[in-house]
């Protein structure tokens, strides 16, 4: 798999955003330097990892430095499977980008429908007066960028599909409705003579970004050789239903997973079988400017179902409750 970690992490406004590197990467100083310009910078937009490293209080940067431990050691989903993954689970529309037929040299943008075929390819069906339809029956290369579900802003996942859309052959119409309507079952036009089936049989190149300083690229036949991650598709209920009745839970179990690192909210953005992705408000010593991140939260174990997630959450509060106490 090729992996191309992005070398800066971002603010916004007065609020900082980065994502740790993710596992099988070497993390490098760079990141290091990050974590300690994230504690010190000022509110503002751009915090390179490549100047000189900034004085840090003693026991900031002693939090730092384990938060970046952790994070590099914490187990996570491979590229592949988070990117099968948020094309299975995301809400079945995406922005598809044609060459423009009717204004040569330009791209087309249109928000379509799709859904995710056995093997991940998107399925489309187009009405035949569209320009995108007329876009891809005169030049079938296009894009497609597909949003997580959950998605609100450039912390979050996206996916970037290039390929040929062609139509599909008439003797597999039939069971691509089905696939279609299992994720949009009220599309009624699916039955429209004047409708055209379309699916991007030929993927040639697929692009991630999974928030600040965490983007890469896998092959087609790496997506095509892996399978969704099964937690991944009811997590959003489970980072819902924390997030509204329990965020007190996560905020400890953060703070026991990293000792010293105590946010004042912690919300959960995505659950998987190997843990959660928590966005954390914190204020650093000697500041007083909060800042936002997301991190790597993982289980004690692979989990498979929705039964597991909670016994596991469950064990994992109690276990932060019991040193809380403790102390």
């Amino acid at each position: 798999m090729k992996l191309k970690i992005a070398s800066f992490a971002a603010l916004i406004g007065s609020t900082a955003a980065f994502t740790p590197a993710r596992s099988g990467v070497v993390t490098s100083p760079a990141w290091q330097r990050t974590l300690v310009q994230l504690a010190n910078a000022p509110a503002g937009h751009d915090v390179r990892s490549d100047g000189p490293e900034m004085k840090m209080d003693p026991e900031e940067k002693k939090i730092m430095e384990a938060l970046s431990a952790h994070q590099e050691n914490a187990p996570k989903l491979g590229f592949d499977v988070d990117v099968r993954s948020l094309v299975q689970y995301n809400h079945g529309f995406a922005v598809m980008s044609t060459n423009s037929k009717a204004n040569p040299g330009f791209p087309g943008g249109s928000v379509v429908g799709f859904a995710p075929d056995e093997s991940g390819r998107p399925v489309f069906i187009f009405s035949g007066m569209s320009t995108h339809t007329q876009d891809l029956l005169a030049d079938p290369r296009c894009s497609v960028t597909i949003a997580s579900k959950e998605f609100k802003g450039a912390a979050d996942g996206r996916v970037n599909l290039m390929g040929k859309v062609t139509l599909v052959p008439k003797d597999e119409r039939e069971a691509m409705k089905q696939v279609y309507l299992a994720k949009h079952p009220g599309a009624f036009w699916v039955n429209f003579g004047d409708f055209n089936w379309f699916r991007m049989d030929e993927i040639t190149d697929i692009r991630f970004v999974g928030g600040f300083a965490r983007a890469g690229s896998i092959t087609a036949e790496e997506y095509d050789n892996c399978k969704p991650d099964p937690v991944s598709e009811f997590g959003p209920f489970i980072a819902t239903h924390m997030n509204d009745d329990h965020m007190s839970s996560t905020i400890a179990m953060v703070a026991h997973a990293i000792p010293g690192l105590d946010v004042s909210e912690a919300v959960i953005t995505s659950v998987d079988s190997l843990g959660m992705y928590v966005k954390c408000t914190r204020t650093p010593r000697a500041s007083d400017q909060p800042q936002q991140f997301k991190i790597r939260l993982p289980f004690p174990r692979k989990i498979e179902s929705r039964k597991e997630v909670k016994e596991v959450i469950v064990e994992m509060t109690q276990a932060a409750s019991a040193v809380a106490e403790s102390k």
